[in-house]
């Protein structure tokens, strides 16, 4: 039946008619929202959800006005995140009858990006630092260069003119 083949995704799956009401609901979704079962009927709004998506109905509306499903990552308390998917619905006969939420845990994934990111400046200011180490050294190699050139480092030059004389 279809209430098992939906728990059984283990995707929180909401689903509301067109004035925003649920309609029906998964366990996995009833974790997210506040939901029990004498909640078909009531409007989205109403319940209370662990996410942080006040705009949730909006984007809802914009999906059965536009058509276009929206998608977006949400963060919810206890530092979980979810993408979350608003489709519209169509029944059978094509027709559009509310829209369908889906909210797939991406909790470990942003915990990786977040990872990533935090190595990513670590690295970049590695960088910067031996860019700067570079850029020391090519001055102070300049300069020595420079100072052999003019003469001011004149011990060199005659230490060598010695070497270079003929002994008897």
């Amino acid at each position: 039946d279809m209430r098992n083949l939906l728990n059984s995704t283990d995707i929180a799956t909401l689903f509301l008619d067109g004035s925003l009401l649920v309609r029906r609901f998964t366990t996995q979704a009833a974790q997210i929202f506040k939901l029990i079962p004498g909640d078909v009927g009531r409007p989205i709004t109403d319940v209370a959800s662990s996410l942080a998506y006040p705009d949730l109905a909006h984007d809802s509306r914009e999906v059965l006005r536009t058509l276009v499903l929206v998608e977006r990552q949400v963060a919810a308390r206890g530092g979980r995140w979810f993408k979350v998917r608003i489709m519209p619905y169509r029944t059978l006969d094509n027709r559009i009858d509310g829209v369908v939420i889906t909210f797939t845990d991406v909790t470990e994934s942003k915990r990786l990006e977040v990872a990533l990111r935090r190595n990513q400046v670590r690295m970049e200011r590695r960088i910067v630092a031996q860019d700067a180490k570079f850029e020391r050294a090519g001055k102070q190699s300049q300069e020595t260069t420079r100072r052999g050139k003019t003469g001011k480092n004149t011990g060199a030059i005659r230490k060598a003119g010695k070497a270079g004389e003929k002994t008897p």
